[in-house]
């Protein structure tokens, strides 16, 4: 199956389609829904109770995220039915022992701003063309201007004041945390399926800096830096501590304050967003060890 271009809505629903078509195991269903109405959809393979998940296109800048999680998630339903492995990783037994969950896109509305302008914002295109000032390359928010990854209540207070220092005080293409802690549809529909699924291990894929972030507060679990290690060795990354205004608020940040459990944020790529189609193929394969290394640690 070609990915080739960017998970748009329409693109997006019919690479789910083409994978439950080819694969009739994996399954798909909608965790809720954006500020726009566009439906936010989980594909998984295996039991989905207790599964790893990866999510993708948080910010509408670093879509290329999505495009790699369809990719590799069509690669492992292909490994999966032919009793094959993937970089070395025996698919069906990592499967059998804890499924896997992918949310390609959490960000529909803000993936569209980002690629066809104030037109994919529909009624909100005015609202939205006012706080781009014409620049919707960079946009990453959602449709009310909110960054999801600023929006989880996870040191929300403290972000909220360095946005006060940062001269942020209201809706923007990005890194606005929000009125309040979990005010976004986008936002609360994640930490819904995570905590209805009572998902095990949770990867959150951004752009970009080919780093991997698995630390958040003393609930950090201490297997949690050797998996960051070993999945950083596996693609060539290198593990690190965000800092700043990116040191919180953020879904790996709330899953680990919430669950206590391994939570992480990929970096993927390098260059500066949104990283171009053109690079997609060389981001793939350099990270497709550690993705399949991540199904069985």
């Amino acid at each position: 199956m070609d990915f080739k271009n960017p998970p748009t809505g329409e693109k997006a629903a019919k690479y789910v389609n083409a994978i439950l078509k080819r694969y009739p195991f994996a399954k798909s269903f909608f965790i809720g829904k954006s500020v726009l109405g566009r439906k936010i959809s989980v594909l998984t393979i295996g039991n989905p109770v207790g599964s790893v998940l990866f999510a993708g296109a948080t910010h509408g800048s670093e879509w290329l995220t999505g495009l790699v999680l369809f990719r590799f998630f069509d690669e492992v339903c292909g490994a999966f039915e032919k009793g094959e492995k993937l970089c070395g990783i025996n698919i069906a037994e990592a499967i059998g022992k804890r499924g896997f969950s992918v949310i390609p896109v959490l960000n529909p509305d803000g993936v569209e701003i980002n690629l066809i302008g104030s037109r994919g914002a529909f009624s909100s295109a005015g609202h939205i063309e006012r706080l781009a000032k014409g620049d919707f390359a960079h946009w990453n928010a959602n449709a009310r201007g909110v960054d999801i990854n600023h929006n989880f209540g996870a040191g929300w207070e403290e972000l909220r004041e360095e946005e006060r220092k940062n001269r942020i005080f209201g809706p923007a293409p990005g890194k606005y945390g929000g009125p309040r802690a979990f005010s976004e549809p986008e936002t609360r529909a994640v930490c819904g399926f995570c905590s209805t699924f009572d998902i095990k291990r949770l990867y959150s894929f951004h752009s970009q800096g080919e780093e991997v972030y698995w630390y958040y507060g003393r609930k950090t679990p201490i297997i949690s830096r050797d998996i960051a290690e070993e999945f950083a060795k596996a693609c060539g990354y290198k593990t690190a501590f965000p800092s700043g205004m990116a040191s919180k608020g953020g879904l790996k940040d709330w899953y680990i304050e919430r669950f206590g459990r391994p939570g992480f944020t990929v970096e993927i790529g390098k260059g500066k967003n949104p990283l171009p189609l053109s690079d997609f193929e060389e981001i793939y394969q350099k990270l497709k060890p550690a993705l399949a290394k991540a199904l069985a640690m």
